[in-house]
């Protein structure tokens, strides 16, 4: 059980984050920079985030995909359609290093927090979002969730033609993958105003930020002015590219170069393919990995998963087992790691989260506060802008 310290150890210690960001993409990229050590305050109308009623939970308003997404944040609670609420948030943008929000770009308009507003209040400030599509193009002020997306960007076509039909990613790969993104971009900013200081407003399109993604590999053919070939890279695409069946599960194995295949082959009781000139070179093999991969298959099959990750490993071949999700709590290398953490929420009890991926050795990052209740602390952030104790009371029930 780790214990929550509240004292903020990471490279961005002393950076206060005012975090207007809902669902997942912008509480995503807030986590990541609380969890590198950033003051982040969620602000949240009334109603609260609205993951907060998604997933299972003990008590109301604390679902799990709100907590997997929201530690490290203090929550404050601001009605921004009243004007005293945008008062209070004003005074937050004085303070505040980045200013962080998802609404689209009309919305923040019509609320007076767009970046013209928000940067003339504070021009030091990092204005960070991560709209559906780019604010200079035709679709700024349409909406966009991690679904519409992976359609519009060609990943559900990705799955088409690897399995017929489309398919989308059975995770919120966008949301996520936007969500680091935008993290990254934002350090990026605070790097440059620590050099010019200069703030700027910083956007990262969900639309561009994953086409970028999907075509650094699938480009391919059409990557030259007179296309060479089709778009796509075509191995992802083979039906036999996939976990290999053994004898009592299945296991991940990849041999990439030729000297890997050139060990592999033999490893596995194939020595003859490895002098077989459709496979010894990268160059031919490519155009025959249907074939390899199956014969590669067959004997796999044979023997079991423990069988073949000793002979893999004694050549120094990549390889892993498949795990379920429920085998990943128990797996041996995650609980030497200790990437599974324990802690305890004053209302939820027990929880478990993952551990902070990124180590820094000089300022780790650190899990130092639980996911907030809602308006957990409007009252402490009122009191720390200046509002005496009556008007920070009278503040906090508006």
């Amino acid at each position: 059980m780790i214990e929550l310290n509240g004292r903020a150890t990471g490279p961005l210690a002393g950076i206060r984050v005012v975090d207007l960001t809902i669902n997942i993409v912008g509480p995503v990229a807030a986590q990541i920079l609380g969890d590198m050590g950033a003051d982040v305050i969620k602000i949240e109308a009334p109603g609260g985030d609205p993951n907060r009623q998604t997933g299972p939970e003990r008590t109301s308003d604390m679902g799990v995909l709100y907590m997997n997404v929201n530690r490290n944040k203090r929550s404050m609670v601001l009605d921004l359609k009243r004007g005293e609420s945008v008062d209070v948030l004003m005074r937050l943008v004085d303070r505040a290093d980045v200013f962080l929000h998802s609404m689209r770009p009309k919305a923040a308009e019509r609320l007076g927090i767009d970046y013209a507003a928000i940067s003339a209040r504070n021009p030091r400030v990092i204005y960070a979002f991560g709209p559906g599509y780019r604010g200079d193009g035709p679709h700024r002020d349409r909406p966009a969730f991690d679904d519409v997306i992976q359609g519009e960007s060609g990943m559900a076509d990705l799955t088409r033609r690897q399995h017929g039909e489309p398919h989308f990613f059975p995770m919120v790969i966008v949301d996520k993958f936007c969500g680091h993104v935008l993290a990254s971009a934002v350090a990026m900013a605070l790097y440059n105003r620590e050099r010019t200081g200069n703030g700027q407003m910083v956007e990262v399109p969900m639309l561009e930020t994953m086409l970028s993604f999907n075509l650094m590999e699938h480009l391919w053919g059409a990557a030259h002015d007179q296309p060479r070939g089709e778009i796509g890279y075509s191995r992802p695409f083979m039906r036999e590219r996939r976990p290999y069946k053994t004898a009592d599960g299945h296991m991940c194995l990849m041999a990439s170069s030729d000297p890997q295949w050139q060990r592999l082959l033999p490893a596995i009781g194939l020595p003859e393919l490895a002098k077989d000139p459709r496979y010894e070179k990268l160059i031919n093999r490519s155009r025959h990995f249907p074939e390899l991969y199956a014969r590669v298959a067959e004997k796999i099959a044979l023997r079991t998963t423990a069988h073949w990750r000793v002979i893999l490993d004694a050549v120094d071949i990549p390889n892993g087992p498949v795990r379920t999700l429920p085998e990943l709590l128990t797996d041996p290398y995650l609980a030497q790691t200790g990437f599974f953490l324990d802690y305890p929420h004053p209302s939820e009890g027990a929880m478990t989260t993952t551990a902070i991926p990124v180590r820094f050795s000089q300022t780790p990052g650190n899990i130092r506060r639980h996911p907030p209740k809602l308006g957990e602390h409007t009252l402490e952030v009122l009191k720390e802008l200046g509002y005496d104790d009556s008007e920070a009371a009278i503040l906090s029930r508006s």
